[in-house]
């Protein structure tokens, strides 16, 4: 019998990913504390971002994931652009206060888990970038290039996807739509999703050769071999195909840093017709950069396992906005997702 890919689960699996990822809220607070002194820093004074990362040491991504972490714990605060105390922070997290409490969190200070997030701040994520798994780039021993570790990883992240592809579905209008082109598109079940939503669409997943094998048994499973195309190659260097009424990025940018992201995003405008629209399905964070607390330990999650982090809405608007687009609104799909679109 062919799936739908339309198909909602009966419950919401939000919770299971937020338990998932608690594990870095234990992580940054104790390496806040205990490796970085973030607290007794602010302690002394106010300090911008740039201040505040420069006397710690990190360089300008591990020190967004950090202070957006610590911002949505409300344990720090933007107020006209310094960083400052909030009043919990300011009486159990500086040493020498008559509630401190940074001795029993720094008691976790050389756990494993702990150490390696402090060393990963300190670096900027891995030292080599073959130790970034979710993603591929040119030159590097990439997991997305060995057929074993290619199966294993697309159909991991694809348990979220069959989720979520739903939700997006619904959320797209796209009944006038031909083409569409799914850019890092996985297993392709966001396309498979969209074109059972859209009877008109055919849909184009571009991604590594090995990846694509796996999006060759989901189509089939799916009953759309005959709308769905497979194109092979690096989505940062080869020709993309032209003229999609549709481009869709879903949860891809959030694996690379800005000027990465610059450079998807004006190579998938380049790829879209006049009037046509770039989707960037993701995770975003407050335009404060200040939480929301999951979407921020998701953030650190990207952070340690890809070269990216989450993103603010805002910041997407003004990459979408300087490649020629105009963004929209964020609609809202599952677990954490939303959508936002550029139109040309």
């Amino acid at each position: 019998m062919t799936r739908s890919a339309l198909d909602r689960p009966a419950i919401d699996p939000t919770p299971i990913f937020e338990l998932f990822r608690g594990s870095y809220a234990t992580e940054l607070l104790t390496a806040a504390v205990a490796h970085f002194g973030v607290f007794e820093k602010l302690a002394a004074g106010t300090k911008s971002h740039e201040q505040l990362a420069g006397e710690i040491g990190l360089a300008p991504r591990p020190a967004v994931v950090l202070f957006t972490a610590l911002k949505a714990m409300r344990l720090i605060e933007d107020v006209a652009g310094r960083l400052t105390l909030t009043k919990n922070a300011a009486e159990h997290l500086v040493p020498g206060g008559a509630f401190f409490v940074g001795d029993y969190v720094g008691l976790a200070a050389e756990a494993p888990g702990v150490v390696h997030m402090a060393t990963l701040l300190r670096n900027n994520g891995p030292e080599r970038r073959d130790e970034t798994a979710f993603i591929y780039r040119e030159g590097t021993g990439a997991s997305m290039e060995a057929e074993a570790s290619a199966r294993h990883l697309t159909l991991a992240l694809a348990g979220r996807a069959k989720n979520v592809a739903p939700a997006l579905a619904a959320a797209v209008e796209a009944s006038s739509c031909k083409t569409l082109l799914d850019l890092g598109g996985g297993t392709g079940i966001y396309s498979i999703a969209l074109v059972q939503q859209n009877p008109r669409l055919k849909a184009i997943v571009f991604d590594r050769p090995e990846v694509l094998k796996v999006a060759a048994e989901m189509a089939a499973e799916y009953g759309v071999t005959d709308r769905i195309e497979l194109a092979a190659g690096d989505m940062f260097i080869d020709p993309l195909p032209t003229d999609c009424d549709l481009v869709l990025l879903s949860n891809i940018l959030h694996d690379w840093d800005v000027p990465e992201c610059r450079t998807l995003i004006e190579r998938s405008a380049k790829a879209l017709s006049d009037g046509g629209r770039l989707l960037i399905h993701d995770v975003f964070l407050n335009d404060a950069l200040d939480g929301p607390l999951p979407i921020a330990l998701y953030s650190a999650a990207l952070f340690t396992l890809t070269e990216g982090r989450a993103y603010s809405a805002a910041e997407y608007r003004a990459m979408l906005t300087d490649a020629g687009l105009t963004p929209s609104a964020v609609a809202p799909t599952a677990v954490h997702c939303g959508v936002i679109a550029g139109q040309a």
